[in-house]
Parts: structure tokens; C-alpha cells; sequence
């Protein structure tokens, strides 16, 4: 599910090109593929947690990865752009229902077993994102642009079939289903500790986004690097995912909460000082965006897990609901914070530099805010 989440988007971005020849249309028309599929992603997320509460998880996930196949089988066989752009749509509805993941691991896990759950998830999804361009740079030279959907629909048909077999239905009696759809929202989201954590996390989700998108202009436009030069550097990216991953493992043993997001959150903004350091006194280069984009993504990895895990655990009842209030947050945070640092193209590093300190300082006065509040019921206890 978490390899199935990032496919649609980031495979497919080597192939603009030759999407654009196929339906002779202008590379902002193609791009306007990614840009509904974003906003069809994010209406049917909203949808999805809530009716996962009240009808269960797996029923939902089998129907939404079957539309997601049929959107996906829909687009390779498209003749005609407006084809195409439908059946996006239809992949992207059915692709929100992997943002069940979470809530599937908040029902099934417990734990120290569902934090490590979390930290691996988090970590294969920076891998994936990192040996994207190169699996779809690969994929279009084999099977042209076609090539990722069909892998897509592969890959659909053969966690379908997990899910399947695997999953059994939750007996646990659903109380979102009591008040209805709204309810569920309000219920949660009243919840200012809740509140906070996802904005936590969603302000962490944004760093990470904002270099993945702003990435292709600095490494390729500003570094003149060829598009296989860029895949083979963002692998170096999913390096250090791996490393965040085993680094937040060993803090989850040691170290409190609390703590960890500190930690975390402190090396993002360490990672900003470093890149206004290095670009200032080194120049821009590809090693010096880099080290400074090693620190943020573990920084990342640290903060992501444990963040989530605080806030779902707040409204166990409500794990669906709850993933698609963190979910919209996260596409929020990214989709304002990356058109904001892409104002400046003409100097992308400092604006990342300045994204990464104003974030995660703003991360750590809400941590230290439900920190203080959490003390003042205590004490009133």
C-alpha cells in the first residue's frame, strides 16, 4: 500500500514528454494531470476515513484498490486526452483508500510493534519517492508511457489479493457510526492536542515535499545534472531514509516522546542552518544540498512516526477518521509550502533553507505548547 501510494505520482513523471507528443497537448496541459489527480486524491481521502469507521476497513480497501486498477487500466488503453484526465481522476479516487494503511496499523498493532510499524512505513515511503525517477525513467524507455500503469495494475491486483486473503473485518462495534460523517470530524478535530500533533507532523511532511518538488529544478536546471544523474542522486536520498529509519528505532527504546520530536525537529532546523552555511561559503553544488538534505530527511524520519502515533492514539475509535484529518493536512502543507519556496526559482536553496528553520521552529512551539497545557491539567488534577 505505501509502494501503491507513490506510484501514481512519481513514476509517472519521466514520461511527460512523451505523454505530451502522444495527445499533442503542451506540457502544462499534461501537467494538469498531476494537479487533478492531486485534488481527486484529497476529496476522496476526506471520504474514506470517515466511512471507513462506520463500514469497516477492508470492504473499502478492496473496492477503492479495484477503482484504482480500472482508473489505471483506463488510462493506458486512453485515446484522447480527456480520456485520459478521466480515468486519472477515477485512479486518484481509488487511491485514497491506501491512506487506511494508518488506521489498519492503529487496529491491528500495539505497542512498540506499531511504532516500528510506523518507522519502516515512513522509511519505505522515502525510498520508494527516492528510486522513483529512475524506475519510471526505466519503465518508459521499455514500455513507453504506458509502462507505470501498467505496473500499477500488477501491483494493485496483487495486494488486492493480500488484502483479501489476509484481512479480516474489524468485530469492534464502529462509534463513528452513531453520530454520522460530520460528527466524526467534529469529534476529532475538537481535540486541540490532536490538532496539534498532525499540524506537527504536517509542517515535518512539508519539508520533505517541498525538495521532492523543488528538487528537478536544482539539480537539473541549476546543477545541470542529466535526468539519469538526478535519479541516481536522489538514491543517495532513500540512503538516508534508511538510516532515519534505524536512528528513530533505537531513540523509540531510549528516548521519550516528547524527546524524539525534539530531536527530530531540531536536526530539521539544523539541516537549514547547514544549507545557508554551505551554499554561502561553498557555493551551490550537489554535495552541498545534499548533506543538508541528509540531516532534514533524518530529522524527518525521527519526527513522522512518533508524531503520528501520538495523535492516532488519541481517538482509537475514530483511526479512519483520524488518518483523513492528518492526510489533508499533509497535502495542505506541502502543496502551499512548495508554491510558496517555488516563487523564488532563482535562488530555491535559500528559500529551502529558510522553509526548513521557519517550520520546524514552528513545529517545536506547538510541541511545547501541548507540553505546557498537558502540565496545566495535571496540575489542576
Amino acid at each position: 500500500m505505501t509502494l501503491l501510494g507513490v506510484f501514481p505520482l512519481d513514476v509517472v513523471l519521466p514520461s511527460f514528454p512523451d505523454l505530451s507528443a502522444c495527445f499533442r497537448i503542451s506540457p502544462a496541459d499534461t501537467a494538469l494531470s498531476v494537479s487533478l489527480f492531486a485534488v481527486s486524491l484529497a476529496f476522496s481521502v476526506m471520504l474514506v476515513g470517515p466511512l471507513s469507521d462506520m463500514w469497516g476497513r477492508k470492504k473499502l480497501l478492496l473496492g477503492g484498490i479495484a477503482i484504482a486498477a480500472i482508473g489505471a487500466l483506463g488510462c493506458a488503453f486512453s485515446s484522447e486526452y480527456h480520456w485520459f484526465l478521466g480515468f486519472r481522476v477515477v485512479q486518484a479516487i481509488g487511491c485514497g483508500s491506501f491512506s487506511l494503511s494508518q488506521a489498519l496499523v492503529q487496529d491491528l498493532f500495539e505497542g512498540h510493534e506499531r511504532q516500528r510499524l510506523r518507522i519502516w512505513m515512513v522509511t519505505a515511503s522515502g525510498v520508494f519517492i527516492s528510486i522513483s525517477p529512475l524506475l519510471g525513467t526505466w519503465l518508459q524507455l521499455q514500455l513507453g508511457w504506458q509502462g507505470s500503469f501498467y505496473v500499477f495494475v500488477a501491483l494493485a491486483v496483487s495486494v488486492w489479493s493480500s488484502a483479501c486473503w489476509l484481512l479480516k473485518e474489524s468485530s469492534a462495534i464502529r462509534t463513528a457510526s452513531r453520530g454520522g460523517f460530520f460528527s466524526a470530524y467534529w469529534h476529532v478535530c475538537s481535540n486541540a492536542r490532536f490538532m496539534a500533533y498532525w499540524l506537527i507532523l504536517a509542517l515535518a511532511f512539508a519539508c520533505h515535499f517541498s525538495f521532492i518538488v523543488t528538487s528537478p529544478i536544482i539539480f537539473m536546471e541549476h546543477l545541470a545534472l542529466s535526468p539519469y544523474e538526478y535519479a541516481w542522486t536522489l538514491l543517495l536520498y532513500g540512503v538516508a531514509y534508511v538510516g532515519g529509519g534505524a536512528v528513530a528505532n533505537i531513540l523509540h527504546q531510549r528516548l521519550q516522546a516528547n524527546t524524539q520530536i525534539i530531536v527530530g525537529l531540531g536536526l530539521i532546523a539544523v539541516s537549514g542552518v547547514v544549507m545557508l552555511w554551505l551554499t554561502r561559503h561553498l557555493g551551490l553544488s550537489t554535495v552541498t544540498v545534499l548533506i543538508s538534505m541528509l540531516i532534514c530527511t533524518i530529522g524527518t524520519t525521527i519526527t513522522r512516526p512518533i508524531v503520528n502515533s501520538k495523535a492516532m492514539s488519541i481517538h482509537p475509535k475514530y483511526a479512519g477518521t483520524s488518518t483523513s484529518v492528518g492526510a489533508v493536512l499533509m497535502f495542505l502543507s506541502g502543496g502551499v509550502t512548495s508554491a510558496v519556496v517555488n516563487q523564488v526559482p532563482e535562488d530555491l536553496t535559500t528559500a529551502l533553507a529558510f522553509c526548513f528553520l521557519t517550520l520546524s521552529i514552528s513545529g517545536l512551539g506547538l510541541n511545547a505548547g501541548v507540553i505546557q497545557r498537558k502540565k496545566q491539567v495535571l496540575d489542576v488534577g
